[in-house]
């Protein structure tokens, strides 16, 4: 079904130690994520670096996260489409922001990872090129200004 899809999440700063913002160090990141219906926030606050909380989701790995997310979800489908069964599909993405001098940045690339088993190795050649499909359907990589790498492999399930 073609169309527009509205999402909505809630923003709660958490971090007003008693004088707000008045000093880049008078004030904490922390923060929630919430949205309707979802059963859990997301605890969220800068990178460390950046004077945040370590213990906490920071926007840089979220991003990361929802790529990550987008290419195995639209790799499930793909794969469901062209009879690949996948047993299980993990993913170690890492990425690349740079400081650009004057306050900012951005991320210069994103590398996923995924390790895909399927359940028969007559599906391996298969599982691989069918990284290239998921990655023409994933709405958060069809959405950055970076690129976004794949370096999969694929193994058949055991047991």
């Amino acid at each position: 079904m073609l169309g527009e899809h509205r999402y909505e999440v809630a923003l709660e700063w958490q971090g007003d130690r008693g004088d707000g913002t008045s000093g880049y160090r008078a004030y904490g990141r922390q923060h929630v994520v919430r949205a309707v219906g979802k059963l859990h926030e997301i605890a969220g606050s800068s990178d460390r670096v950046f004077h945040g909380d370590r213990e906490r989701w920071n926007p840089e790995e979220l991003l990361l996260a929802a790529l990550s997310q987008c290419h195995m979800l639209s790799y499930l489908h793909v794969a469901t489409n062209h009879g690949v069964i996948v047993r299980a599909y993990t993913d170690a993405a890492t990425g690349t922001l740079k400081e650009d001098g004057r306050g900012g940045g951005a991320f210069t690339e994103v590398t996923l990872r995924p390790t895909v088993a399927v359940a028969d190795a007559s599906m391996l050649a298969l599982a691989d090129e069918l990284h290239a499909e998921a990655e023409q359907k994933c709405f958060i990589a069809a959405s950055v200004a970076f690129p976004v790498r794949h370096e999969p492999a694929s193994v058949v399930a055991v047991g």
